[in-house]
């Protein structure tokens, strides 16, 4: 169910919050806020997929399975 949540949130962050973050000032970085604002959860879509591929149980098996070698 965390993992389902967490796979939400960049969702959640780029779709739904552009609405509100939909502004030109401040600059941030020399871009308008809503380019800093995507840019910002396209990085942070990374990490957080980062985080559910360490969560998830199915990732934790040892042995040549875990390596993904194919048969």
């Amino acid at each position: 169910m965390l993992l389902r949540l967490l796979g939400l949130l960049p969702f959640i962050g780029i779709l739904l919050g552009v609405p509100f973050a939909n502004r030109v000032e401040p600059l941030v970085l020399g871009m308008p806020f809503v380019l800093a604002w995507i840019v910002l959860w396209v990085v942070l879509t990374s990490v957080v997929m980062g985080i559910v591929y360490r969560l998830d149980p199915r990732n934790r098996q040892g042995g040549a399975d875990a390596e993904g070698t194919a048969r």
